[in-house]
């Protein structure tokens, strides 16, 4: 099945700044072949649900294997049978309706 997911993997026990674990989690996620979109609080992943789950049980793996003691990752998951739509999609359609609706 496929999924649209939006994830942020979130250390806990290392201080303030996360952006080494977040490098590490994305570096994953990319090496993984699914397509990603990094944004300011997560990532947006695409591909087949056990892919992306895959993946994020991973990025928990590697973070502990860091010394980082706890994780806490917040999972946003959507699927679709009705058609295919990939995230580039749903962007799109937002971006043309900008364009053309008036309120």
């Amino acid at each position: 099945m496929h999924a649209i997911a939006d994830i942020c993997v979130i250390p806990l026990g290392v201080g303030t700044s996360v952006s080494r674990e977040v490098t590490v989690c994305e570096r994953i996620l990319r090496e993984s072949g699914l397509r990603t979109m990094l944004h300011a609080y997560g990532t947006n992943v695409e591909g087949e649900w056990d892919d992306v789950m895959s993946a994020i049980k991973r990025c928990h793996e590697a973070l502990h294997e860091l010394g980082v003691p706890r994780i806490s990752t917040n999972i946003r998951i959507g699927t679709r049978t009705d058609k295919a739509q990939t995230m580039q999609d749903k962007v799109e359609r937002v971006e043309q309706r900008l364009v053309q609706d008036t309120l």
